[in-house]
Parts: structure tokens; C-alpha cells; sequence
């Protein structure tokens, strides 16, 4: 009988570990089903993604030239915008970029103007190049 009583514990003792079993248990299951509800409801999927391309900027005395090196995620027959701006702006939209290694010239270019290119992708606009001189 005193065995017995060594490996129950008083009782005092006796109702810690469930209830620490039962706190856990519950927490386990909320977690759980807060996980499976993200994958069932497709919660993580509701961002979209912006355009993405890369340019090569060279400068030639006057004249700046934008070069397309890489895109990834434009819309097909991609509208590239290039805008500049400082002392003489510039801008035009379609500046003859569609494929990768085509490139735009900026005439009349001066040190200090930044110029912006713009892409569009699944129907909204983003900046996916920035030069400044």
C-alpha cells in the first residue's frame, strides 16, 4: 500500500500534469486547424506580383543608353516607359525595348537627371529601373 502511494503522488501533486497535458493539447489543436484553414482557404496566395526586368545603363558623352538584359515577369509584348527628368526632360513611352538586348537612347543627357523605366504586369504599373548620373 505505501508503494502505491509513492508512485500516484499526494494530492497536492496529482493535478499539475493534466492540466498542463490538457492546456497543451488544446493549443496544439488550434495551431493545427489554423494551419489546415491557411491551405483550405488559399490565404497566402491573395498578393499579387509587380513587373520585374533588369537594365544595363551606359553613358556616352550626351547620350544615355537604357540596354534590356534580363525580364521575368512582364506582360506579353511588353510597354516599357522611360521617363527622365532634371534639367531637360524626357519622356516617351514604347521606346522600341520588347525583347532582351534591345535598348533606348536618351539624347541631350546631363549630369544630375535620374531616369525611371516602367513595366506593366497583370494589369498594374511598376518601376523596375532607376539611373541616376
Amino acid at each position: 500500500m505505501n508503494f502505491a502511494k509513492k508512485l500516484v503522488g499526494n494530492e497536492e501533486e496529482r493535478a499539475v500534469s493534466p492540466v498542463i497535458g490538457v492546456i497543451l493539447m488544446v493549443a496544439i489543436t488550434v495551431i493545427l486547424a489554423a494551419v489546415i484553414a491557411a491551405f483550405v482557404l488559399d490565404l497566402g496566395q491573395s498578393q499579387s506580383a509587380s513587373a520585374s526586368a533588369a537594365f544595363e545603363f551606359s553613358q556616352d558623352g550626351g547620350t544615355l543608353t537604357a540596354t534590356l538584359i534580363a525580364e521575368d515577369r512582364v506582360d506579353d509584348n511588353p510597354d516599357y516607359t522611360v521617363t527622365s527628368s532634371g534639367t531637360s526632360d524626357h519622356s516617351f513611352a514604347s521606346p522600341g525595348i520588347s525583347d532582351v538586348g534591345d535598348s533606348a537612347e536618351i539624347e541631350d543627357w546631363n549630369e544630375g537627371e535620374s531616369v525611371t523605366i516602367t513595366a506593366d504586369y497583370q494589369g498594374s504599373t511598376s518601376v523596375v529601373a532607376t539611373y541616376s548620373g
